[in-house]
């Protein structure tokens, strides 16, 4: 995400929350910092998740709601790891979800579902899903390096992938689930 979308404040997103990988990711980003918000570590903003959507609807009504769980209907709940580490070219520090090309078609159901609301608005043509565990600032390859020797060692918990998280930003920053739409429900 641009520092120009990082700014701005009460925006909503659909994300794949994973809370399961907190322990795991918090050695890197506890340290790590939003460049719109670099006074507070991104665990104290968000818990660690993939991007789906954002931003989304300023005011999600149910109607929304009811066209992102048509979105999802065909995807059956899943199992999710995160068995690599990478870097974006501005240095932001990831994990790859795997499967990925799951995860992908599962993005892309929600971008033809909302096709008002590119993702990012608009500013990353094909978005690749990850999860971030240091910022631009602060990620690079030390940290992608440290990474991968944990992952190494001890890979990330796997964990079921059965819905999909409404949150909002809040004035002070933080994000907060408002609600969830479940995977394969008809």
């Amino acid at each position: 995400m641009s520092d120009a979308l990082a700014a701005r404040s009460g925006l909503t997103a659909i994300l794949i929350t994973v809370p399961e990988l907190a322990a795991y990711t918090e050695r890197w980003r506890s340290v790590s910092r939003s460049t719109a918000r670099s006074h507070v570590p991104l665990t104290e903003l968000i818990p660690p998740h993939v991007t789906v959507l954002v931003p989304w609807v300023a005011e999600p009504t149910e109607a929304d709601v009811r066209r992102l769980a048509d979105a999802v209907a065909s995807f059956e709940p899943f199992e999710l790891s995160f068995p690599t580490a990478g870097q974006f070219p501005n240095g932001t520090a990831w994990l790859k979800p795997e499967p990925y090309d799951a995860v992908v078609s599962l993005l892309y159901s929600v971008f033809q579902a909302f096709p008002e609301h590119p993702p990012y608005g608009g500013e990353f043509p094909d978005p690749q899903p990850h999860l971030t565990i240091s910022s631009s600032e602060q990620g690079g390859p030390a940290v992608v390096a440290e990474a991968r020797e944990a992952l190494a060692a001890a890979p990330a918990p796997r964990l079921q992938l059965t819905e999909l998280g409404l949150w909002r930003e809040g004035e002070d920053g933080v994000w907060r689930q408002f609600d969830a739409v479940p995977l394969g429900a008809r």
